[in-house]
């Protein structure tokens, strides 16, 4: 996955319906926040930053590039990128109303849930990118 030159602005403009742009805004400010960087499109995903991963316990080598922190603004939620749902399973339980998948937080209203509960669970993802990974997989900032 890389960046791509799209607009951010002009993305968020033309999501549906206006919760959901009312939430990447609210979700821009704050994932701009804790780490600092501006937003890029990377396709439909906003990501703030950009890292390299790599498992290095995996037969099949997997690795690639991501953003440090995103998310996507989706019709049905907001698709938050996670490092590990399981990693953040009790401020997860404090959170709010939401759903999981894999490593994926899904928001409906992000006026709903708790926002310092969110904001640790962004900080804590993002300084374990910032520190190199967690066990099983490594991580490099490389913007």
């Amino acid at each position: 996955m890389q960046p791509t030159a799209g607009s951010v602005a002009a993305h968020i403009a033309g999501v549906t319906p206006a919760k959901r742009q009312r939430d990447a805004e609210t979700l821009v400010a704050l994932m701009r926040e804790i780490s600092g960087r501006e937003p890029a499109l990377w396709g439909t995903i906003i990501g703030f930053g950009s890292c390299h991963y790599r498992y290095p316990e995996s037969s099949a080598g997997t690795e690639g590039d991501m953003p440090i922190l995103a998310f996507a603004p989706r019709k049905a939620a907001s698709t938050i990128y996670l490092d590990d749902t399981g990693a953040h399973a009790a401020a997860l339980a404090d959170l709010g109303p939401h759903s999981t998948g894999a490593s994926c937080l899904y928001i409906k209203d992000i006026e709903l849930v708790d926002a310092a509960v969110l904001r640790g669970i962004l900080q804590s993802c993002y300084d374990t990118a910032v520190a190199g990974g967690s066990p099983g997989v490594e991580i490099t900032v490389t913007g």
